[in-house]
């Protein structure tokens, strides 16, 4: 069985509000988005750094609902300033045959990374 390596969800455009260096590591995110996006708490995810061009791959931890948090923490909090621009995404193996029926879940936010809209439409 062939598996591809799929976009399964991803966060865009979201702006980073906190920076904690002295953290053990991940990159908190408000729940909210975590569940619309399909990401799960301690998941790998991939983090692209909009402003900057840094690319770097963490985990998610969640923080609260509603909150907005796109906090970078540990080593990977040398990668972002505050207000930094990124694109959070996790990726999954998905077996070839179910590749025409699979959807990614694509989240969109405003400047105080609160939904706007949900969408599985990559165009």
């Amino acid at each position: 069985m062939i598996l591809l390596n799929m976009l399964k969800g991803k966060l865009h455009r979201v702006r980073v509000t906190d920076v904690e260096l002295e953290y053990e590591g991940s990159c908190a995110i408000d729940t909210d988005l975590l569940n619309s996006a399909g990401i799960y708490p301690y998941e790998q995810v991939h983090i692209y750094n909009v402003h900057n061009g840094d690319r770097f791959s963490t985990y998610a931890i969640p923080a609260a609902a509603g909150s907005g948090v796109i906090s970078v923490n540990g080593a990977a909090a040398r990668r972002v300033a505050l207000g930094d621009i990124l694109i959070i995404a996790a990726y999954a193996q998905i077996p070839e045959d179910q590749i025409t029926a699979f959807q990614p879940r694509l989240v969109y936010v405003d400047q105080r990374n609160q939904i706007t809209r949900c969408s599985h439409d990559l165009s």
